[in-house]
């Protein structure tokens, strides 16, 4: 049985991922910030016990995410895959002259050192999988050629994420570990709204598909959509 590990799989996007592996007959590690959001995956884990493991992580403290990781060894020696989803959105309309830097510095912790943390820790998991995928939400607000005049810590952060997604693409590619960066699409979650075109399920659905393999990915770059298609830096 193949297994994947999900950050902020408790809502949005990163609750239809956890669905839809399960559908797809994968054990699913749930990962949330707190023990407290574990209430929104009990149907999940009341419905499949042996498949969905609930795991306690806040990717902007490494301490907590090596305790993720250590809880994850105790019952499995490898991940067939890992979605980097958990991210926030803050200060969004805010000028330059009203950032609080505080805030645009929590959104690099989470957005962009979040994931890198994720991967640090469980780079020996993902390299002892089977055709192992390393998968980071990006967003088309990360794209140079799309930015406009607010917004700033989330589409910077989501820049740094797509580099390191690029760098690192490089780094494990002789390890047979493929990596994304995936725009899964505007999206009605609580970050995307409910003027948005989208539903998080069927991103869901072609990021699978993408790790499946059943999408032909031809980018020469990580940073692609959730159907496989070039993104523009």
């Amino acid at each position: 049985m193949k297994t994947i590990f999900i950050t902020g799989a408790n809502r949005g996007l990163g609750y239809c991922l956890a669905v839809e592996g399960l559908h797809r007959g994968y054990a699913i590690y749930a990962g949330v910030r707190s023990a407290d959001s574990f209430a929104m995956l009990d149907s999940l884990h009341n419905q499949y016990p042996n498949r969905v493991h609930l795991i306690e992580i806040d990717v902007a403290d490494e301490d907590s995410v090596r305790k993720a990781s250590s809880e994850i060894r105790k019952t499995t020696d490898s991940l067939d895959a890992i979605i980097n989803n958990a991210a926030v959105m803050l200060e969004r309309e805010k000028t330059i002259e009203e950032l609080d830097f505080d805030l645009v510095r929590h959104s690099f912790e989470i957005n962009t050192f979040g994931p890198m943390r994720v991967v640090k820790h469980l780079l020996p998991l993902i390299g002892a999988g089977t055709q192992p995928v390393i998968m980071n939400i990006s967003s088309e607000a990360g794209t140079i050629i799309n930015a406009f005049s607010t917004n700033y810590p989330y589409s910077m952060s989501k820049t740094a994420l797509n580099m390191f997604t690029e760098r690192l693409r490089h780094y494990v590619q002789d390890q047979g570990i493929t990596v994304y960066a995936v725009h899964p699409g505007w999206m009605k979650t609580d970050m995307g709204g409910e003027e948005a075109p989208s539903e998080p399920a069927a991103a869901a659905e072609g990021i699978y598909n993408i790790i499946e393999k059943k999408i032909t990915v031809t980018s020469k770059i990580a940073f692609i959509n959730h159907l496989g298609k070039p993104m523009p830096l």
